[in-house]
């Protein structure tokens, strides 16, 4: 176990890049099970990655890893059911479900993981896939799948991004068209279908608000390495953390058009936002208030972004709130600002947030990613040292997140934890 050891109180300046997304990555990996060959992906150094390949070993693929492109040859993948271990680690494990069933005509799995912030249930899944001729049947704490995907017309009653990523995966190689109303319209969706696309799917419509897929019988492979797009919320993050701390940094690699939402609010705060191929934030640390924000799918403001703006309000002149929409328990990283000295008090689903003048390091634990993300924004921004426990959270979706805050000028150090830290 790891904690990082912060000494709040440094401007952050330099220009740096986010990476490769996470959300891009892990259903990308799971679609490689449909390729007809060997496909290549590039790939950011996250837990959740070295899960996902994990699982696709278990499954029977056969992967070559070398700095950060991994070769993923699917021709063995015969094996159809799901590891339970590693299932219970990573929530992303369910998107393993389409492809596997598209693959082998059967599918048997446990309910995935992953951190603690909400029910997250699966049925949209469960219900679409039964909506494409296949059986359910779930016992013991496993669930059975069986049967041969006919192509239909869905209707997500909520818009959710893991469901239509699997619905995709499984219309793809289903016999006729499959059409999805409704659908998610995240900008790694429209990465996905990328994805299959390059191995010769027939989608149209990604990014809107139906899909339509033709399926066909069989899908290739790619002798090009696939890039993901950049991290949203990694960039996002680096930005309010400049936003807290003052500063100048340019996040080369962001996409500007894929973040209006976190943009607009960090220019409510005061920030100076300058959009070019990247995103440069000049911040002199002094921000106001933010007017309310509340988390929808995307365009809306991004869940995965909330913790972090939360940690920059609680500096920030006058009062900010913040409604959860898409969560119900997404508030459990509260009690450590709490303790370091913000005033924040949640009434439901959201969050009123008083700044102050200034925080105080303390000795805090991060209980999920993104929350550990926005902890470690409060500790640079706050007087003195803190100790932050809980840096596996953070290693499921930042790729060495000390080193990026260093090379910034933060005074950031990941040392071994014997004991947790609240």
């Amino acid at each position: 176990m790891y904690m990082y050891k912060v000494v709040g109180g440094q401007r952050l300046v330099g220009d740096i890049c986010a990476g490769a997304a996470k959300n891009s990555a892990l259903p990308v990996l799971a679609a490689s099970l449909l390729s007809g060959g060997e496909v290549s992906i590039k790939l950011p150094d996250l837990s959740d990655v070295d899960d996902m390949l994990g699982i696709l070993s278990c499954l029977g693929c056969r992967i070559k890893r070398e700095d950060d492109i991994a070769v993923i040859d699917p021709s063995c993948a015969d094996r159809w059911v799901m590891p339970e271990k590693l299932s219970k680690k990573i929530r992303s494990s369910i998107f393993m479900l389409g492809p596997i069933l598209a693959r082998n005509k059967n599918a048997c799995f446990t309910y995935p993981g992953g951190c603690e912030i909400g029910l997250r249930p699966i049925d949209i899944h469960l219900s679409g896939l039964r909506q494409l001729g296949i059986d359910i049947e779930e016992s013991s704490g496993m669930i059975h799948c069986r049967g041969n995907l006919i192509g239909a017309r869905l209707h997500l009653d909520y818009p959710s991004v893991g469901a239509t990523e699997n619905l995709m995966m499984a219309g793809v190689l289903a016999k006729g068209e499959t059409v999805i109303d409704n659908p998610a319209t995240e900008p790694e969706i429209v990465d996905l279908a990328r994805f299959l696309k390059s191995l010769g799917a027939r989608i149209k419509g990604e990014g809107s608000s139906r899909i339509v897929i033709e399926g066909v019988k069989s899908l290739g492979s790619s002798a090009e390495v696939f890039c993901p797009i950049s991290d949203r919320i990694v960039a996002g993050t680096l930005l309010a953390a400049c936003a807290g701390c003052g500063g100048d940094i340019y996040v080369r690699d962001a996409r500007a058009h894929d973040m209006t939402a976190i943009i607009h609010k960090l220019r409510q705060m005061g920030c100076q936002i300058i959009v070019s191929d990247g995103i440069r934030i000049r911040s002199s640390g002094e921000l106001s208030s933010f007017r309310d924000i509340a988390t929808y799918p995307h365009p809306g403001f991004p869940t995965d972004m909330q913790a972090q703006m939360a940690a920059i309000a609680c500096v920030a002149r006058g009062t900010s709130s913040i409604t959860e929409n898409v969560f119900e328990n997404r508030f459990g990283y509260v009690n450590c600002l709490k303790k370091m000295g913000a005033d924040i008090s949640v009434h439901g689903r959201t969050a009123i947030i008083r700044g102050v003048k200034s925080l105080e390091g303390a000795k805090i634990e991060a209980r999920d990613l993104r929350g550990g993300a926005a902890l470690t924004i409060a500790a640079l921004a706050a007087k003195g040292e803190s100790e932050i426990g809980g840096v596996e959270y953070i290693d499921r979706g930042y790729s060495g997140f000390e080193n990026m805050l260093s090379s910034l000028g933060a005074d950031i150090k990941r040392e071994i934890c014997t004991k947790r830290c609240l």
